[in-house]
């Protein structure tokens, strides 16, 4: 008599024992933060809850300068710890919508990129999620299932072996 035991393939393996070590290191990481810019409201709310019990953590968090999720991040962060907060924003601050600039002003490590100012959102949007995954240790996503320049980006975290939390708001 024979049984079968359902293995995950070696990959998968692979990205969960990566996933369960990182639980239970008790060191900081580089915690970076994409989303989408139209969120339910309820969900602003969990996205800086999320943020602020990392940064109470002592956790770095790194995100980019538009509305919606990356607002929430820098709420949430900058009510506990300014310095743990680094914002790349995918553009200069000049070309950031009038909205969200008086909170970028409070940050305290924030990166410009003016040499983008001449490309398309979409294009500087996506060059900038590949330098904020560069910076980190962990990626947590949060977008539609349309989101193309998110799951390109969360795709490309993969690769690169970062560990990636990706989660739906549909």
């Amino acid at each position: 008599m024979s049984s079968s035991l359902d293995l995950p393939p070696l990959d998968r393996v692979d990205t969960l024992a990566q996933e369960l070590a990182l639980l239970q290191d008790k060191g900081k990481r580089r915690i970076a933060f994409l989303g989408s810019r139209h969120v339910p409201v309820v969900a602003i709310h969990l996205v800086e809850l999320m943020a602020r019990s990392l940064a109470q953590e002592g956790h770095s968090l790194i995100t980019s300068g538009s509305q919606g999720v990356n607002a929430a991040v820098i709420r949430g962060v900058l009510e506990v710890d300014p310095s743990l907060l680094t914002v790349l924003l995918p553009q200069s601050l000049d070309r950031q919508p009038k909205e969200i600039r008086d909170q970028l002003e409070l940050v305290l490590h924030l990166v410009e990129k003016a040499e983008h100012d001449d490309l398309p959102l979409p294009i500087a949007s996506s060059l900038c999620n590949q330098e904020i995954i560069g910076r980190c240790d962990q990626l947590i996503c949060l977008a539609f299932h349309d989101s193309e320049t998110l799951l390109t980006s969360c795709r490309s975290a993969e690769e690169m072996g970062k560990v990636v939390s990706l989660l739906f708001f549909d």
